[in-house]
C-alpha cells in the first residue's frame, strides 16, 4: 500500500496531469518484473476526521477520479486499487446496529462506497480500543480487549464481549444504511502502545495484541458478518516511531511490536507455525555508556538543558503513566542527557550540558525503565537502521500482512 499525504488531495483532485506524475513516479516504474508488489494506494490519510473540520472533503472524489484514470492509463486499474483509510470517528452510533457516518459525511460515504464498491475495492478502517479507553475515563477495561468482559454490550439478539466487534459492527450497520452492507472491510491500523500513558504497558499491549491475533484467526467474525473475517487486518505497528508528533498523546511514539533496535518486545504468537516473534540479529550498537547527571554539580538550574535534550531526543516514557516516570527527578534528568547523548552518537560535547552531565560505564536503568544505547551507523535510534535489522523486519511485515 503506497500513501498519499493530505496535503497532496488538493493538488490532484484538480489536475489530471498531476495524477497521472504521481501514479508514474510512485507506482507504475515501481511495479515492473521482479519489482515491488503495490495492491493499493491509499488516497489521504483519515481525512474525514472531526478534527479536520471538513478542509480535505471537497478533494476526496476528484483526487479518486483523477487517480483511477491514471491508472487506467497505465493498465494497473485492474491489480492497484484506490482506497480512504477512515478513522472510527467517521461512524457513530450508541449500540452497533444503530451505526451511521456523520450526517455531514453521509453524502460524500455513499459516492466513495459506491466508487469503492464498482471497483472492487475495500473500505479501510482503523480502530483503535486504545483510544476509546485513554479518552473516556469511564470505559470498561475489560471490554477493550479479548479475554471476555463483565460488561457486554446486548444489542437485541447479538451480544459483544470486545469494543473491536463492536466497534466494526458499528461501521457494518452505517454501511448497510447507505447500500453496501457487505463491501469488504480491511483493518488498515490496529494496535496498542507500550508506553508514555496509563494503560500503555507491555502486560496490555501483549494482552490486547495475542487475543486479536487469535480472534481474527478463528475466522468467528462478528455478529453482523458471522464466519467472515476482515479481508486483511494490519497491525500498528512495527517498529516505535521515536521522532513522531505527540499531539494526540505521548504513548505516539511506542505503537512497535518490537522497539527501535528490532527486538521483540513481548511473546507474541502470530499463528505462522513459527512460534514467538524473533530478535533481529547482528544488530550494531554503540559502546556500554551512558550519559547522565553529574551528582557532584548543583542540578537546580537544569531545565532549559532538559526541555533542549527533550526537543530532540524522546523523553515521553518519563510522562505520567510512562515505564520511567517514578524514577526520580534526577533520574528524569539523566534519561534526558542519556536519550540526546546517544541521539547523537555518544559524541562527548553531548553530554557536557555545562557541566551537569558526565559519561558512566555503569547501566542507570531502573526496574522497567530501560536507559537506552544507540545503534552505530548514520541513522538515530529512532529507527533500526541495520541491514541485518531491516530486512528481516520487512519480511516478517509482509508475512503478516498476508496472513491477516
Amino acid at each position: 500500500m503506497v500513501g498519499i499525504p493530505n496535503e497532496m488531495l488538493a493538488t490532484l483532485s484538480s489536475s489530471a496531469e498531476a495524477a497521472d506524475l504521481w501514479v508514474r513516479q510512485n507506482v507504475s516504474r515501481y511495479v515492473i518484473k521482479g519489482g515491488v508488489d503495490i495492491r493499493y494506494v491509499a488516497v489521504g490519510n483519515e481525512p474525514f476526521l472531526t478534527s479536520y473540520s471538513g478542509q480535505y472533503l471537497p478533494y476526496i472524489m476528484p483526487a479518486i477520479l483523477n487517480l483511477q484514470q491514471s491508472l487506467v492509463k497505465a493498465n494497473l486499474a485492474s491489480y492497484v486499487k484506490l482506497v480512504v483509510p477512515c478513522n472510527a470517528d467517521a461512524y457513530e452510533a450508541s449500540l452497533p446496529s444503530q451505526g451511521v457516518f456523520r450526517s455531514e459525511l453521509t453524502q460524500i460515504m455513499t459516492q466513495l462506497v459506491s466508487f469503492l464498491n464498482s471497483n472492487g475495492s475495500p473500505f479501510v478502517v482503523n480502530i483503535y480500543p486504545f483510544l476509546s479507553l485513554y479518552n473516556d475515563p469511564d470505559f470498561p477495561q475489560d471490554y477493550a480487549f479479548f479475554q471476555g468482559t463483565s460488561h457486554a454490550v446486548t444489542d437485541g439478539p447479538n451480544v459483544y464481549y470486545n469494543a473491536f466487534d463492536g466497534n466494526y459492527d458499528t461501521l457494518v450497520s452505517a454501511l448497510s444504511k447507505i447500500g453496501y452492507g457487505n463491501i469488504p472491510i480491511v483493518v488498515g491500523e490496529i494496535g496498542w502502545p507500550t508506553d508514555g500513558a496509563i494503560g500503555a504497558n507491555l502486560t496490555a499491549a501483549r494482552a490486547f495484541t495475542q487475543g486479536l491475533v487469535n480472534h481474527v484467526l478463528r475466522s468467528e467474525g462478528t455478529p453482523l458478518r458471522p464466519k467472515v473475517p476482515p479481508m486483511d487486518v494490519y497491525l500498528f505497528s512495527l517498529l516505535d516511531e521515536g521522532a513522531k508528533s505527540i499531539l494526540p498523546g505521548t504513548f505516539e511514539r511506542h505503537w512497535g511490536i518490537f522497539s527501535f533496535d528490532g527486538q521483540a518486545k513481548y511473546a507474541l504468537n502470530l499463528g505462522l507455525g513459527r512460534g514467538l516473534l524473533k530478535n533481529a540479529r547482528d544488530v550494531q550498537y554503540l559502546p556500554s555508556r551512558w550519559c547522565v547527571a553529574n551528582p557532584a554539580r548543583d542540578l537546580s538550574d537544569v531545565s532549559n538543558h532538559m526541555k533542549l535534550a527533550c526537543s530532540v531526543a524522546d523523553c515521553t516514557t518519563l510522562n505520567y503513566g510512562g515505564s520511567c516516570n517514578g524514577i526520580g527527578a534526577k533520574g528524569n534528568i539523566s534519561y534526558a542527557f542519556n536519550s540526546y547523548y546517544q541521539l547523537q552518537k555518544q559524541n562527548a560535547l553531548s553530554c557536557e550540558f555545562d557541566g551537569l552531565g558526565m559519561v558512566t560505564f555503569l547501566d542507570p536503568s531502573v526496574g522497567d525503565c530501560r536507559f537506552l544505547v544507540g545503534l552505530t551507523g548514520t541513522s538515530s535510534i529512532a529507527s533500526a537502521s541495520q541491514p541485518a535489522a531491516y530486512f528481516w523486519i520487512s519480511a516478517l511485515l509482509s508475512t503478516l500482512i498476508v496472513l491477516l
